[in-house]
C-alpha cells in the first residue's frame, strides 16, 4: 500500500455535480410541499375539468377543453415558476437558508440555476399529467410542438425571474399574499379561462402584453388554430424574461 492512500483531499465537487445534487433536493422539496401540490397540480386539474364538463364560459366555436387546455397548461407553468418557487424563496430567505447556501461551494448563481432546473423538472410532470386528463376529456390539439416548447420554456424563464425578484426583495410574508394574489388576478384576467376578446377593448390591450396572456395565448394559437410560430407572444414572453432574470440578478436579497 503506496504512502497518501487515504490522505484526505478536500475541496468542493464538480459545478455540474453541484449543480444536479441541489437541482434534485430543490425537486423533492417542490414535491413533497402540500402547498405547492395544491398550486401545481390540484388546482390546475380541478379547473381542466370542472370547465371542460360545465359550459360556465362562453370559449367559442369548438369544444370547451380546446380553449381550456392551452390556458390551463399556462397556469400550470405559473404557478410553478412564479407563485411556488417566490413564496418558497421567500421563506428560505426568511429563515436564513439562503444565506447558508450562499456559503457553500455553490455559486449562487448555480444555486438559481437548481431552483430553475426543479422548475422545469416539476413543469413536466404537470405537462404530462393535464395532457393525459386533457386527451381523456376530448382534447385535439395540433400546430407545431417546437413552437410549444418555445413557449413554455421562455415563459418559465419570465415568471421565474419575476417570482425570484419578489421573493428577493419583499418580506416572506408579503411574497405570500402578493404571490397569491397575483395568481388569482392573472387566473381571471390572463386569458386563462376567460378569453381576451370578453373584456373591453382597451383592457384587452393592457392584458395582453402581461406573459400569462401572452403563454396561454400563444399556446392557445398553436395547439388550437395550428400557427406555425406565435411570434408575438414569444417575442413578449422574452422581455419579460430579460427584464425579471436582470432584475433579480441585480436586486435580489440573500438576508
Amino acid at each position: 500500500m503506496s504512502a497518501g492512500t487515504y490522505t484526505p483531499r478536500p475541496g468542493a465537487a464538480p459545478l455540474g455535480r453541484m449543480i444536479a445534487a441541489q437541482t434534485a433536493l430543490e425537486t423533492r422539496m417542490l414535491l413533497r410541499n402540500g402547498e405547492q401540490l395544491l398550486l401545481t397540480v390540484i388546482i390546475p386539474t380541478l379547473l381542466l375539468v370542472l370547465f371542460s364538463a360545465v359550459d360556465v364560459v362562453d370559449t367559442g366555436a369548438g369544444e370547451s377543453v380546446d380553449f381550456l387546455a392551452p390556458g390551463i397548461l399556462a397556469l400550470a407553468v405559473m404557478s410553478t415558476a412564479f407563485t411556488g418557487q417566490a413564496i418558497a424563496t421567500g421563506f428560505e430567505r426568511r429563515y436564513g437558508v439562503l444565506k447558508r447556501l450562499a456559503a457553500s461551494p455553490l455559486p449562487r448563481w448555480a444555486l438559481m440555476t437548481s431552483k430553475t432546473l426543479a422548475v422545469l423538472v416539476t413543469e413536466v410532470l404537470q405537462v404530462v399529467l393535464l395532457t393525459v386528463i386533457a386527451f381523456a376529456l376530448g382534447w385535439s390539439p395540433q400546430g407545431n410542438p417546437l413552437a410549444v416548447l418555445l413557449l413554455l420554456v421562455l415563459g418559465t424563464a419570465a415568471f421565474s425571474g419575476l417570482g425570484l425578484l419578489m421573493a428577493g426583495t419583499l418580506r416572506a410574508e408579503a411574497t405570500l399574499a402578493a404571490a397569491n394574489l397575483v395568481f388569482l388576478l392573472l387566473l381571471v384576467g390572463g386569458g386563462v379561462i376567460v378569453p381576451l376578446d370578453k373584456f373591453p377593448d382597451a383592457v384587452q390591450s393592457v392584458l395582453g402584453l402581461l406573459p400569462i396572456a401572452a403563454l396561454s395565448d400563444g399556446l392557445r394559437d398553436v395547439l388550437q388554430h395550428g400557427a406555425a410560430m406565435p411570434w408575438g407572444g414569444l417575442g413578449i414572453l422574452a422581455v419579460w424574461a430579460v427584464l425579471g432574470l436582470g432584475a433579480a440578478a441585480r436586486f435580489f436579497r440573500w438576508e
